[in-house]
């Protein structure tokens, strides 16, 4: 499976080839930001802030105010924080960690497929479906050693949970340099799967706000070189 050093390979590569991307059709460019998750069913959760980036391209429809925006987000982690500790069937770790909690790590390689519409005054909005495969999973065991460094401990727990996500994602934005620059908005993603495999425990959504950038590469090239 795809490895997030790949992934971030990737990136580089489509940074470094950018220009050659993009056409009049099409608008090639990377995405990223802060991302604020939690996971809906999950009890006495609080959202976790991470990082995400990935590219992304806008496919423009023949009315050029309608585009469909897709890409890959290949560093995107979802999960909570403040997850109250279970056993790890060690009674030295259980002693260690029963008055620390735990963080949630549920890492993505996401496609999103959402319908954006932008007005003369360069704000836009758009909604779809965003799908999701997992890449890794992990639960990470923090307590603070007298008042000291927090000691840690990772926990694989990639076998809880169902490899692919699905739900329907919803943003809004303003492009800058009158619509010629980079956009700046905020979308929020609801899971529609359950994601864990264990149908005894109550269904578990992801759920996540995302502030983004989206930076195009290589488009004022192909603009200056449209009008000349």
């Amino acid at each position: 499976m795809l490895s997030y050093a790949d992934a971030g390979g990737q990136v580089l590569i489509s940074l470094l080839l950018g220009d050659k991307l993009n056409s009049n059709k099409i608008e090639f460019g990377l995405d990223g930001g802060m991302s604020l998750s939690n996971i809906q069913g999950l009890s006495a959760a609080s959202w976790k802030r991470s990082f995400n980036l990935g590219f992304y391209f806008d496919i423009r429809m023949k009315n050029r105010a309608w585009m469909i925006h897709t890409g890959v987000l290949v560093k995107s982690t979802m999960g909570a924080t403040d997850i109250a500790v279970y056993s790890l069937n060690n009674p030295d770790l259980d002693d260690v960690f029963a008055g620390g909690s735990v963080v949630r790590r549920l890492g993505y390689f996401q496609v999103p497929a959402m319908i954006k519409h932008t007005w003369k005054n360069n704000f836009f909005a758009e909604a779809g479906p965003m799908f999701s495969l997992m890449a890794k999973s992990t639960d990470e065991f923090v307590a603070s050693v007298e008042k000291k460094d927090d000691l840690v401990y990772k926990l694989n727990i990639k076998d809880r949970y169902h490899p692919l996500d699905a739900g329907l994602m919803a943003g809004v934005g303003y492009r800058l340099m009158k619509g010629n620059g980079m956009n700046l908005g905020v979308r929020y993603y609801y899971g529609l799967v359950d994601i864990t495999i264990d149908d005894t425990t109550p269904d578990q959504h992801n759920q996540s706000f995302y502030f983004f950038i989206g930076i195009p590469i290589g488009a004022g090239k192909k603009t200056r070189a449209a009008q000349e």
